[in-house]
Order: C-alpha cells, then structure tokens, then sequence
C-alpha cells in the first residue's frame, strides 16, 4: 500500500486494527499519547506532521531509530546530483 506525502488520513484506526495493535502501543511509536490518539480515532484533524509520521511508520515502514541527519542529507544530495540514480536507489527493492 502507498500513500502520497502529507495525505489525509480518513481512518487511523483502520490502520490500527489491520497491525493488531491497541492504541499505547500505536500512538506511542509516534509520540502521541493514548488520548490524543483516540481523540484523532474519534474524527479530530490531524495535524500534517502527524498524518506524515504515521505514513512513514505504518505504510512505508520506515524505522524512525534509524534515520540519521546525515543519511537525509546524502540522500538530498544524491537526489540533486544524481537524479537517475536516486530514483533508481529510491525504488529498488530490500533485499
């Protein structure tokens, strides 16, 4: 599943209940506390930044621990240098 950058997100619990998780343990990989993860469940507007965290942690899985500032900026500088490449880096598939 693939979700464009800064999307709306019309359910997050749907999203919860696809991973089996309650929602401490949901919430709480993004910084957010039970309540105010419900409060968001319940229909609340999610901030931008929020819905982009979840879309990073839940859909394209991405490992927040292990992003470092310096592998976003050599990243941002293959992406300018290298283009083609990049892009390249950028959809190939984990091993």
């Amino acid at each position: 599943q693939s979700m464009k950058p800064f999307a709306k997100i019309p359910n997050p619990r749907a999203i919860r209940d696809k991973l089996g998780m309650n929602q401490t343990e949901f919430w709480s990989a993004l910084g957010i506390t039970q309540s105010g993860g419900s409060r968001y469940e319940s229909g609340r507007s999610m901030p931008r930044p929020v819905r982009e965290l979840m879309r990073l942690v839940y859909i394209e899985r991405v490992n927040l621990a292990d992003i470092k500032g310096a592998d976003l900026r050599a990243g941002a500088a293959l992406r300018k240098e290298d283009p083609i490449r990049h892009m390249a880096l950028a959809t190939a598939k984990a091993a």
